[in-house]
């Protein structure tokens, strides 16, 4: 974990936290000022940002939403006030709502993030400071010093070099707590092909199967927020089993980087799981992460028992045989 302290200090009005990681300055600055890297963790895993403006030099500012797993949004605004390339960062980060307005209703806080090269590599320091005891109460309770924690628990994934992080290592399975699995598997390809790959039927019917021997008989998706989905599979000649299926709703649909939906076995008495599935591209190569949420412990440990993670390497190889090969 590079988070090495997260600390208030309810006298000064500031939160305080503290993270080294294993690269040189250079590249640490390089994430927090490209927001195609900031939006692999400038937020937790359920709530990744995604910045639709991005000026940063003093006057300048960003615009970033924050998406939860139900589709719910949250906006805010960066007013830049200072960029020292490679070493300080600052900015007003203000809540404002979908055009871009800020929302003056909501706490406002100032960051100050410095940069400075250690024996191991570099470390970050992000200073925010809160205008009122209250506003910092406020951010405190809306969770702030948890979410900073496992926005920063990512970065470690983004400073490194994909190829040697997670290519050809196969679909790797994380139990995260007792209700929380997460599932990586990288591609080298890019991630507008793998969406594709993940949403036209014709092209999932051909890989989508697990272990050989079945095929998918069922597949529809109405590929919007409140749409439905539907998936069968049935065993193919002497192969043992009985048909079953998957059906959900789309919860979050943001083409070529997310995709949130509910997933519950056709029948089945149990309730649904919520899968949220984000791709995150560098360099030509794409890492899918799968965060599943799972109503309980139970029914987490029973579901990869029936060996998930085997089927899903299975599918994703025939994936990168069959259907992406031919794309590329």
């Amino acid at each position: 974990m590079p988070v090495t302290s997260v600390r208030s200090d309810p006298e000064a009005l500031t939160t305080t936290l503290v993270a080294d990681f294993p690269a040189p300055v250079e590249r640490l600055w390089g994430a927090f000022t490209d927001p195609r890297q900031l939006e692999r963790f400038w937020g937790p895993p359920a709530f990744p940002a995604t910045f639709t403006h991005f000026d940063l030099r003093p006057g300048g500012r960003a615009h970033y939403r924050m998406t939860g797993p139900d589709g719910e949004t949250h906006h805010s605004v960066w007013l830049v006030t200072a960029v020292d390339a490679p070493s300080r960062l600052a900015f007003d980060d203000l809540f404002a709502d979908e055009h871009g307005e800020v929302d003056t209703s909501q706490p406002p806080s100032t960051s100050v993030l410095s940069f400075e090269p250690t024996e191991t590599g570099s470390r970050v320091r992000i200073v925010t400071t809160f205008p009122t005891l209250e506003a910092l109460e406020t951010l405190i309770a809306m969770g702030m010093e948890q979410g900073y924690t496992e926005a920063f628990g990512q970065l470690d994934r983004v400073l490194a070099d994909l190829r040697e992080y997670a290519l050809g290592k196969g679909t790797v399975t994380v139990l995260v707590d007792d209700t929380h699995a997460r599932i990586t598997r990288a591609f080298d390809a890019p991630r507008h092909l793998l969406w594709r790959a993940h949403t036209e039927p014709e092209l999932v019917r051909r890989w989508l199967l697990g272990p050989d021997g079945w095929e998918m008989t069922v597949y529809e998706n109405d590929l919007v927020v409140g749409g439905r989905f539907r998936q069968a599979w049935a065993p193919v000649g002497d192969t043992e089993g009985e048909p079953f299926g998957f059906e959900g709703e789309n919860l979050v649909v943001d083409p070529e980087r997310r995709m949130v939906t509910t997933e519950r076995m056709t029948g089945a008495p149990f309730p649904a799981n919520v899968n949220d599935l984000q791709f995150d591209e560098a360099d030509g190569v794409t890492l899918l992460t799968l965060l599943v949420t799972y109503p309980d412990r139970r029914q987490r440990d029973a579901v990869l028992a029936t060996g998930m993670t085997d089927g899903m390497e299975a599918s994703y190889q025939r994936l990168e045989r069959e259907v992406l090969a031919a794309m590329v």
